[in-house]
């Protein structure tokens, strides 16, 4: 799978590696990616979002613990 946001498309970006001697090398910034489970079209799902989504609240997790399980939410 690859390393991208499944909300806000952010992806890796890539760059240099410069050492003190300046030598350089090719390197990858990847992003902070999570698993999380998350209300998608209407169901629970899990997908991989960024830090940054979570924390700005564009994703919405569903209701946790045994007393929700089996049980609709009221409308």
């Amino acid at each position: 799978m690859a390393r991208v946001c499944e909300i806000c498309g952010k992806g890796p970006r890539f760059g240099n590696k410069i050492s003190h001697a300046h030598n350089v090398t090719k390197r990858r910034w990847n992003v902070n990616l999570h698993q999380v489970r998350a209300i998608v079209n209407g169901g629970n799902a899990r997908i991989k979002v960024c830090a940054d989504c979570i924390r700005s609240g564009k994703v919405i997790k569903p209701a946790t613990g045994a007393s929700n399980r089996g049980v609709q939410p009221a409308a």
